[in-house]
């Protein structure tokens, strides 16, 4: 039987077992695998991989592994150069954009409410997540790390938290979003974003002592939902600003809803 030697770097630690975490490894195989095929054998999804390294040079995800190779598998880099290297993370998406799978409901909605582009069904398959990200070039959120693993996912997080509001803060620090937050932007049922709706055209569509008390108001223009700063509006502003770790959130109207 032949054998590589692997060690993984970093966070992907977490992904393995106790006793191979942090150091060099044996990793035993009959016939010669790509290394994508080690990897993912591992538990580690190809989505969290940067950088692979087969006796130092760099290797890509079809890169196959013979008897005596030395494996270093890295994750993402955020703070380190490597544009002389080959590099295995896909070119950014020209417009930060998520597809979520049915464990993430709360994170969707909380995404949402930071005013980013969301989309998530509660009946969505594997596939249809999957087909989703291709097609609309939207990053997939997931728990389930072997749904990172399908080949056509080019853009993916596997999201470590099970705390909702921890979730948040986990994807804004993990892509680098806390800069493009806009609260309020966007419907949290339909994913469409708000339009500023007249005083006037909002009378009858509210009920009349919100309508008395409150001068501005926010419209979703697929559901009609109609939105106002309202009692929820400060406590959606401390949760936000909770995920950002910082105050300074710009207030925007809108957060009581008509249901």
């Amino acid at each position: 039987m032949a054998c590589a030697w692997v060690r993984c770097y970093a966070e992907l630690n977490e992904f393995l077992p106790a006793e191979n975490r942090h150091q060099t490894f044996a990793w035993r195989f009959d016939v010669s695998p790509a290394v994508k095929a080690l990897v993912e054998g591992l538990g580690i999804p190809h989505t969290e991989v940067d950088l692979i390294l087969i006796n130092g040079a760099p290797a890509g995800f079809g890169h196959p592994v013979r008897d005596g190779d030395r494996v270093a598998v890295y994750p993402m880099f955020e703070a380190i150069d490597l544009t002389p290297v080959a590099r295995l993370r896909p070119a950014p998406l020209p417009v930060t954009r998520f597809v979520l799978d049915v464990h993430l409901g709360r994170l969707a909605a909380y995404l949402r409410m930071a005013g980013f582009d969301t989309v998530y069904g509660p009946d969505f398959a594997d596939a249809a997540l999957a087909r989703i990200s291709q097609d609309e070039r939207r990053i997939l959120l997931t728990r389930d790390k072997g749904l990172l693993m399908r080949n056509v996912i080019t853009h993916g997080y596997l999201v470590r938290s099970h705390a909702s509001r921890t979730q948040l803060a986990e994807v804004l620090e993990r892509f680098d979003l806390h800069h493009a937050v806009k609260p309020f932007a966007r419907c949290l049922r339909c994913n469409e974003q708000l339009h500023a709706l007249d005083r006037s055209a909002a009378a009858g569509r509210v009920p009349p002592s919100i309508w008395r008390r409150y001068a501005a108001f926010r419209a979703c223009p697929r559901c009609g939902r109609v939105f106002w700063t309202g009692t929820h509006h400060q406590r959606m502003l401390e949760l936000l600003r909770g995920a950002q770790g910082r105050g300074g959130l710009p207030a925007r109207a809108a957060h009581r809803v008509l249901a």
